[in-house]
């Protein structure tokens, strides 16, 4: 008897499914979920129901009826597909230039959830095949049932230098007229009426449903992390500078352009780049270590200087830009800190200075009542509190184009349940700036990151 012989026995293909669904509910671990045992048991030997009742069972010589095949095809599809993404996989597209040259813009992306395990769906009412909004717009989900947050076993842990997806930190308020900007940024520029004024109204997004972002994690709970002109160390060590890692630079020339071509086989998205001939040359050339040694042989460069912000930075940052928005801290992109990562279980003494490092964490991602009062005491859920304990880790992220990534030097800390995943194969990725057929950047498709 061989495999397709044995598979048609019924009680054989219980056993199966049986066993797949019996794992698949111990490693869920929500008992109530055993229940389905019955289901599987129903479909397979007793067959009191039809589950699949879409489904039309043909007698022996009847004309197939194409519509029911493509509705069960369908919803066989949907099913299958929604159950991938929820526990295994998921396609993510690469939006923004702030992780290039390591991941570029148009590159799409599987994430694996089971690299730090998948998270339950906590706005399980969702529509098949979207994220947060459907494609004419308009909220593609019901907050009708909202679970709490909870994650399955993974492979592993969030580490330094990992490329990680997970929930803007700042998306739980979106600008309806303005969805892609920071709406707490832009209040704390314009004045929050302005604002509202302006590009409102707001929507509200649950944790689960917040915009994706990509960046690479360069701070874990317990580092303390500190830039020093441009350069990440942790701990008071200099980090690994990664392949992908870039700064920006001002490259003056003798009075021409450098040749697009030698620029495009650099891999520098030349549809991004300025040349001001008053200087001349270009003002913020992103480059790589290798780019920067090339660039610096090319006949017509005068002279390359990385750009390095010093306080009080350079418009359009600020310290109100610059987290934690405070003038105290006076910070900028590339002299940063020094800043601990908070930790799960770790406690912290909580002052009047570092208060705002952490206020956001104690009231939103931990959902705490905190008030400050007039005499400076901090209050936590109405009690007088000189500390905090931190109830969850957190990381810090930064884009690997350094000079145009907006990313945890201008939001703050990314809580350990806004992860999503880890991107692991670029499938596709097609260049904006170009026309098809050039634009396919075939050398990327099915491309391990």
């Amino acid at each position: 008897m061989n495999l397709k012989e044995l598979y048609h026995n019924r009680w054989v293909r219980f056993g199966f499914w049986a066993l797949l669904y019996l794992l698949w509910v111990i490693w869920l671990g929500n008992w109530w979920w055993l229940f389905g045992l019955a289901v599987i048991f129903d479909h397979h030997i007793t067959r009191k129901v039809k589950w699949l009742f879409w489904k039309k069972e043909y007698k022996e010589g009847e004309k197939r009826n194409v519509i029911l095949d493509w509705v069960d095809a369908i919803i066989f599809a949907v099913v299958v597909v929604t159950f991938i993404n929820i526990f295994f996989f998921q396609a993510f597209k690469i939006p923004s230039s702030s992780m290039e040259s390591s991941l570029l813009t148009g590159d799409h992306l599987f994430v694996s959830k089971l690299s730090y395990g998948p998270r339950v769906p906590q706005t399980p009412l969702t529509i098949p095949f979207t994220h947060n909004v459907l494609p004419g717009g308009g909220e593609s989900y019901s907050t009708l049932i909202q679970n709490s947050y909870r994650r399955l076993k993974g492979f592993g842990h969030v580490e330094r230098g990992d490329y990680v997806v997970f929930g803007f930190p700042n998306g739980d308020t979106v600008l309806t007229k303005a969805p892609a900007d920071d709406y707490y940024m832009q209040c704390r520029i314009s004045g929050r009426e302005n604002t509202i004024l302006n590009y409102g109204p707001v929507k509200v997004r649950p944790m689960d449903k917040k915009d994706h972002y990509v960046k690479r994690c360069v701070a874990v709970p317990g580092d303390t992390l500190q830039i020093i002109g441009g350069r990440v160390h942790i701990d008071g060590r200099p980090q690994e500078v990664w392949d992908g890692v870039q700064s920006s630079y001002a490259v003056i020339t003798s009075g021409q352009r450098i040749n697009s071509k030698n620029l495009e086989r650099l891999g520098i998205n030349t549809g991004e780049l300025w040349y001001n001939p008053e200087m001349p040359g270009y003002p913020a050339m992103p480059l790589t270590a290798r780019m920067l040694e090339t660039v610096k042989g090319f006949p017509n460069v005068v002279s390359v200087e990385e750009n390095i912000d010093v306080y009080p930075p350079d418009y359009p940052d600020s310290y109100l830009t610059i987290f934690p928005f405070s003038e105290n801290f006076r910070w900028t992109r590339d002299n940063y800190g020094p800043i601990w990562i908070p930790e799960k279980g770790a406690t912290v003494t909580l002052t009047a200075d570092n208060l705002p490092l952490y206020e956001r964490i104690i009231r939103d991602y931990e959902h705490n009542d905190l008030e400050v009062r007039a005499d400076g005491t901090i209050m936590i859920n109405g009690q007088a509190v000189s500390d905090y304990t931190f109830r969850q880790d957190y990381y810090f992220m930064m884009g690997d184009n350094r000079h145009n990534s907006l990313d945890s030097r201008y939001w703050g800390f990314v809580p350990e349940d806004h992860i999503v995943g880890k991107p692991s194969v670029i499938w596709f990725s097609v260049d904006r700036n170009r026309k098809f057929p050039a634009n396919i950047r075939w050398g990327r498709i099915f491309k391990f990151v």
